[in-house]
C-alpha cells in the first residue's frame, strides 16, 4: 500500500507540473486519451444513473487534476502506516 501511495503522490506532482496546478482533471484526461471521457460518460449514464454523472462525476472532473491522485496517495500511505503499526505492536 505504501508503494502505491508514493507512486500516486509522484503522479500528482507530475500532473501538476505537466498540465499546470489549476488544470481540471477532465482536461488532463482529455489531453492523455480523448475518447475515454465520452465512453466513461456513456457507461455511467446508461449503466448506473444520469444523475450520478451530473451530480458526482462532473464536479470531480472540474477539480484540479492533481487532487485525486494526491488524496488517494495520502490515503494509501496512511493505510500502509496503520497496518505496519498494528503488525509491529
Amino acid at each position: 500500500m505504501r508503494i502505491l501511495g508514493v507512486v500516486l503522490l509522484v503522479l500528482a506532482g507530475g500532473i501538476a507540473a505537466w498540465f499546470g496546478p489549476g488544470a481540471p482533471l477532465g482536461a488532463a484526461i482529455f489531453a492523455i486519451h480523448p475518447p475515454f471521457l465520452n465512453t466513461f460518460q456513456a457507461g455511467v449514464q446508461r449503466r448506473l444513473s444520469p444523475e450520478l454523472w451530473n451530480d458526482v462525476f462532473l464536479p470531480v472532473l472540474e477539480w484540479p487534476g492533481w487532487l485525486i491522485p494526491l488524496l488517494l496517495g495520502a490515503l494509501f500511505l496512511a493505510i500502509g502506516l496503520l497496518r505496519r503499526r498494528r503488525r509491529h505492536g
